[in-house]
């Protein structure tokens, strides 16, 4: 009898299992070049066949405005049964599609509204343009025009629930490619799935930020981020402050210190503007009374944390007052207090939003704002077993454990630590006048972090002079501001505020890389 099995050294088959193999292989092979023949015989069928919709889908040429169509585009947000009946056009991203047999469900997505919309063949859609739709991918840009049309149970997967489109033109204004660096879905899916979904990370995220700025959520936050910058403005504007616009290109570090980034300027150097601090003071000189400013802020701070920048966007003021520093302080807490109400009436649909995928407590805060003393602070902590001295600056987490003391006891997300030790702030920081270890300056909190640093400033250009050599300020490099004080200026306080810092912690986030458009860090200069 043969002997069939293999010998040390061979593949480890037999020759007769080998046979059967090659067998089922030409087989499948055979098998599959029918099934071939089949698809291929019914395309050419299908092409055969006259196309009814024949003119009412495709790809759009480019558009290079060669023409403009009388054509009202409608938006998602809008859509409601009210719109039951109508056929209308929009344009939308194609954010998802099942194909079932001779009917395609496509998820259409305008911003952070989604829309369902049906494509199936009837007497004016044919196989070809239900074929064509199949194979549109993710992300496209196209523009459909269909009938509204109500729907027997609501749709829980996109925002417009009780109605969808049926459609009868489809046409993709600007394809995109078939294989994505990342999943819409997957970078909106809310935080607490853990069931073995694919999430995204960061630094994907940030890597393909177009693609991520997509998402509901982010369209949400950068939405919010908006209104913040809108409702300071406004709510400022209303107080009778001025908007100006400082130079971000300074001749010396604003701040002091070496937290600031140097460029060449023609054969000297020069730096940007950690702060636009001189510039609102000289302007309170030049009799504008109060001054706000929206503008980039550089901070060269090695800090790789989840709340620094190297570039944020600041929000700033200053203002003139009377006789008391804490006219100023309660200007600004009222300002808060305002832009916390705007925020809750006017964008109430996006914080919701940012919500479903970052769960988060609402942002409480109170009227009037709480104001502390520095030593008040200090006294909790103590309490709470923080062993450190009156004139230390609060670490980090003796920020965020302030803060929750604060809640517990007030009921306040936001409130106003007041009177730091000199020591810890800058060069023209006016002292406290019965108390010189102590600065009549004052920090604001969010959710036990900082957002805004103030204080009343130097206003006498002598006594200015003195703490800028005391701080080893050269004096020659700040000559122009030191000198606008030398004809008359009024006392004066105000206070830097970071944006996206705000938006994270009034959203609950838990990075400020998700509230900055495009982050600068230390490791990331790009996109």
């Amino acid at each position: 009898m043969a002997d069939n099995s293999a010998q040390p050294g061979e593949t480890g088959i037999s020759k007769k299992a080998l046979k059967k193999q090659q067998k089922e292989a030409e087989k499948a092979a055979k098998k599959m070049e029918r099934k071939q023949q089949r698809e291929d015989a019914q395309a050419s069928e299908e092409a055969a066949k006259e196309d009814i919709s024949a003119g009412l889908y495709g790809q759009m040429k480019l558009i290079q405005s060669s023409e403009k169509p009388q054509r009202k585009m409608h938006n998602i947000g809008s859509l409601d049964a009210s719109n039951v009946g109508e056929n209308i056009w929009l344009r939308a991203r194609l954010h998802n599609s099942r194909a079932t047999g001779k009917q395609c469900f496509m998820v259409l997505r305008q911003k952070h509204f989604t829309l369902q919309a049906l494509l199936f063949v009837n007497e004016n859609v044919s196989s070809q343009m239900v074929k064509f739709g199949k194979h549109v991918n993710k992300e496209a840009l196209i523009d459909v025009y269909g009938q509204v049309m109500a729907v027997p149970e609501k749709i829980e997967g996109c925002t417009q629930k009780d109605v969808e489109l049926h459609l009868r033109q489809v046409w993709v204004i600007h394809p995109s490619e078939p294989t994505l660096p990342l999943q819409i879905e997957d970078a909106a899916r809310q935080v607490s799935e853990k069931d073995g979904l694919s999430t995204v990370n960061q630094d994907t995220r940030l890597d393909n930020r177009i693609l991520d700025l997509r998402t509901p959520t982010n369209q949400a936050i950068f939405r919010v981020e908006a209104g913040v910058c809108k409702l300071f403005r406004d709510i400022l504007t209303e107080k009778g402050f001025v908007e100006i616009h400082a130079p971000k290109i300074i001749s010396a570090a604003s701040e002091g210190g070496a937290n600031f980034f140097t460029v060449a300027y023609f054969k000297r150097s020069a730096y940007l503007a950690q702060s636009p601090q001189l510039y609102k003071q000289m302007a309170i000189a030049a009799d504008f009374d109060k001054v706000f400013t929206v503008g980039p802020v550089f901070r060269a701070e090695d800090s790789n944390t989840h709340r620094h920048l190297t570039e944020f966007v600041g929000l700033d003021l200053e203002m003139a007052f009377n006789y008391h520093y804490h006219e100023v302080v309660q200007t600004i807490g009222d300002l808060f207090v305002q832009m916390f109400k705007g925020l809750k009436k006017h964008y109430q649909e996006e914080i919701d939003a940012v919500h479903r995928q970052y769960p988060a407590e609402d942002f409480k805060f109170i009227e009037p704002s709480l104001v502390l003393n520095f030593s008040e602070g200090v006294q909790m902590l103590r309490e709470a077993g923080v062993e450190m001295d009156d004139e230390d600056d609060l670490s980090t987490p003796n920020e965020k454990l302030l803060g929750r003391l604060v809640r517990e006891k007030y009921d306040t997300d936001f409130y106003i630590l007041d009177k730091f030790p000199l020591a810890i702030r800058p060069f023209y920081t006016m002292p406290d006048p019965n108390d010189p270890k102590w600065g009549n300056s004052y920090d604001m909190f969010m959710r036990g972090e900082e957002i805004l640093s103030g204080a009343q400033r130097i206003h006498d250009p002598k006594f200015l002079s003195e703490r800028a050599e005391h701080h080893g300020v050269d004096l020659e490099k700040i000559r122009a501001y030191i000198d606008s004080f030398r004809y008359g200026c009024p006392p004066h306080a105000g206070g830097g505020i970071g944006m996206e810092r705000v938006v994270m912690l009034y959203l609950g986030l838990d990075n400020i890389r998700k509230t900055s458009m495009f982050p600068r860090d230390p490791k990331r200069l790009t996109p």
